[in-house]
């Protein structure tokens, strides 16, 4: 009897609780379903990346520009800056040669996207490999730069 008893309590208090709850999304499930979209710029914005050392980073407008910068002849344009052991920025045009410029008046670097090593970045008219050995960059006409610690080349 003692033991019927005990189980009939026992079902009144399961019919008595509230159902179990859903488990609270995770923080990571929830960002990440707002990664994608913020990791993908308008095509009107700039984007800008660096080689893993944070010594080289590059800033990509694409053609039109940007709310805040045109390039000078309205067409997509790539700026790369290193900082050590000399400050250098190389810019290269869509459709021109790349041009150096030892002394911008500007020395900020580098921030945006890491690309590892051994990786390719693409955007626009442009490619660039990522090594261990520097940043080589082209436009899809050839013209480009080779940019490291130990060399500035610019074609």
């Amino acid at each position: 009897m003692r033991n019927a008893i005990l189980i009939a309590l026992t079902f009144v208090c399961m019919a008595c609780s509230p159902p179990a709850a859903e488990p609270a999304p995770t923080p990571q499930a929830e960002v990440a379903a707002v990664t994608p979209a913020a990791a993908s710029p308008a095509p009107d914005q700039s984007r800008s990346f660096m080689a893993p050392s944070g010594n080289i980073g590059c800033v990509f407008t694409p053609a039109g520009g940007t709310e805040i910068y045109e390039t000078p002849d309205g067409r997509a344009e790539l700026i790369c800056d290193r900082v050590e052991p000399t400050y250098v920025r190389i810019i290269l045009s869509e459709q021109s040669a790349a041009r150096v410029i030892e002394d911008s008046g500007e020395q900020g670097c580098c921030s945006g996207e890491t690309i590892a090593y051994g990786s390719r970045w693409a955007e626009g008219p442009f490619t660039c490999d990522i090594t261990e050995a520097g940043v080589a960059c082209a436009n899809a006409i050839g013209n480009g730069f080779t940019l490291s610690r130990t060399r500035v080349e610019a074609r």
